[in-house]
This record gives C-alpha cells, structure tokens and sequence, in this order.
C-alpha cells in the first residue's frame, strides 16, 4: 500500500481558486448543508495563546468532512495582527488531509488562501440570502481593507454581483487607498469612495462587510444601522451586544460562536440566553428560517473547519489531476509494523 503525501503550494491554490471562484462557492455551501444535515463532525476550536502577546494565537480546527468524503483533517492558522504593520498579512495557515480509511495523511496545502476562499465563499452565500437570494445593492461598504476583504470583494464581483457604489474604511488610511487603486474595480461601480469616517461608511452603505483584526467591540450604536443593512460580521468582534440584541442574526453554528468573547458570545453573557440567534445559515438555505429584513440583518460566522476540508479536497483532488502537486514518495519512512 502506497502511502504519498502532496504538497499543494499557495500559488497552485491560488490560481485554481481565482479560476473558479463559482465552484469554490458551490464546494463551500454543499459543506454548509452537510454540517447542517449532521453529516459531519466538527469539534470546538482550539486556542493557543501567548502570555507576551495577548493579540496573537494560533487555532487548530480539525475536521470530519463525513464518511462518504473520505476525508478528515486540520487547519492549524496563526492569527498574528501585529504583521500588518510590517506589512504583510495577519494570517498564515497549513492544512493536512488525513484519508478516513487509514488515519494517514496524504496531503499538506498552504491554507491562507483557503482559509480565505471559504470565508469569502461563507459571505458571498450569506449575502445572497440574507437579500432574498438578490444579487444587488446600492452600496458596499467594506471595514477592514486587508486580505480577506480582497477575496469578498472579488467573490462577489465574480459571482455576478452588482454593486452602484463602493465604500471603503480602515484604520490606515493608506491602506484604503491602496485597496481602492490595486484591488477595486471602478468601472465595474457608479462611485468609489474612501469614507472620511466609520460612521458615515455604515450609515450610508446597505451591504456592509466586516473584516478588521478588533479584539474588542469598536462600533457600539445601534442608530448606525437604522436603515436595515445586511451586515456580514466576518470579524466577529466588531459590534457591540446591544447591536446584535436589536438584529436579526444568523450564524454559521450556534456552539461555536458562542465563545471566545465574540459579539454573540458577548450578548449571550448578558442577557443569559441564545434566543437572538434567528438560525443558522444552512436553515436559511433549507428553508428552516426565514430573514426579518425590518432590522439590521447579521451573519455573524466562527468559521468551520469542515469548510477548510471541503475547499483543500476540491483543491487538491484539481491539483493532482492537473500533476501540479508535489509528490514525496518516502514522507513516511519506516513502514514494517
């Protein structure tokens, strides 16, 4: 028995991501079906923190994509904010497939990439349902101009999505500009705009998307998001609970964003019950629930490590089939039992 483990490097998954942007998404909503069907199993996330550097962690999901995947594994991603200022991106991550027959592993990705695939897929499908499966707004508003807000952005462009106008803010405001020359695609909008403030972005944009590295709830009045918007909370620690508490809230999984003092989390402490939380997105798409769009609707999602396992199989499975992985034939070595 053979025993190989590829390598997938990160510009492999790059380009195939980039290539197909619709099937990743597909890939991403059939595993959100899956989780929500019970098919599979996804155990809590687990938190390695650093006494010196309170900001920063390293998280390990492991995941059961279920029996007829063939597939488990883990992602194991550190969270370092601190690199921004250096100028590079906050996260990096590697994924490890694991076959369900033998336990083995048989593959190793570079997983920012699909860590951000699966994120932006997770969004551009909660967008489209939170707005009555309609793929239009009039304003996008994008909080946090970094890397996860490159792949939204794109994603939803690449989905069909049509956008009037674009409004950008971040805490650098360099780094807005620099999202609006390199990444946004004017002609594709009415107007583009970097906001003068983070007040009047929320205010004025009926799409809002959330991608900062906050540790802490930052935006804290409810009146900003009077005028009903679909918010995708991808950050989860952006909104204060009393925000939440007058919303209609969707999640990913109802156990694994109650914790790690996410705005959920933050509200569930308060007030002692989860009976906010409307459902989850798997319902939605199923028809279990339905969005009362006379509040602020928010997707407020921990992250699945079955969506890491679902995108790195779909990558993999193209990768190998296009000989574009790289293939050790003695990873494993001493084999007699």
């Amino acid at each position: 028995m053979a025993f190989d483990v590829s390598i997938i490097k990160g510009k492999t998954i790059y380009d195939l991501v980039h290539a197909n942007v619709g099937e990743c998404v597909r890939i991403v909503k059939e595993a959100y079906l899956a989780h929500g069907a019970g098919h599979t199993v996804n155990p809590d996330s687990y938190f390695l923190r650093f006494p010196d550097k309170p900001n920063s962690r390293i998280i390990a999901l492991p995941a059961f994509l279920g029996p007829e995947s063939g597939v488990a594994g883990i992602k194991w991603i550190g969270s370092f904010p601190d690199n921004i200022r250096q100028g590079f991106p906050r996260a990096s991550a590697v994924l490890v497939l694991n076959d369900y027959a033998t336990g083995y592993p048989f593959a190793i990705l570079e997983s920012s990439i699909i860590s951000a695939a699966r994120t932006a897929g997770s969004a551009v499908l909660a967008a489209e349902w939170l707005n009555n499966q309609e793929r239009r707004t009039p304003t996008l508003g994008i909080v946090g101009n970094g890397l996860i807000a490159r792949y939204v952005y794109r994603f939803l462009l690449a989905t069909g999505w049509s956008i009037d106008h674009v409004r950008l803010f971040d805490t650098s405001p360099a780094g807005a500009q620099a999202f609006a020359s390199s990444v946004v695609d004017a002609d594709a909008h009415r107007s583009l705009e970097v906001a003068a403030d983070l007040p009047s972005l929320l205010r004025e944009s009926s799409l809002v998307v959330l991608t900062t590295t906050a540790g802490t709830p930052h935006i804290l009045d409810p009146n900003l998001f009077s005028h009903n918007p679909i918010v995708l909370h991808l950050s989860l620690r952006d909104l204060s609970p009393d925000i939440l508490r007058g919303a209609h809230n969707v999640v990913d999984d109802v156990e694994h964003v109650m914790k790690a003092n996410t705005s959920p989390h933050l509200l569930e402490q308060a007030v002692g019950h989860r009976r906010f939380v409307n459902g989850t997105l798997a319902e939605l798409m199923t028809g279990r629930c339905a969005v009362d769009r006379s509040k602020p609707a928010i997707f407020s999602p921990f992250g699945l490590g079955v969506l890491d396992l679902a995108v790195g199989k779909w990558v993999y499975d193209e990768a190998v089939a296009a000989g574009q992985d790289l293939r050790l034939t003695d990873f494993f070595y001493d084999m007699t039992r």
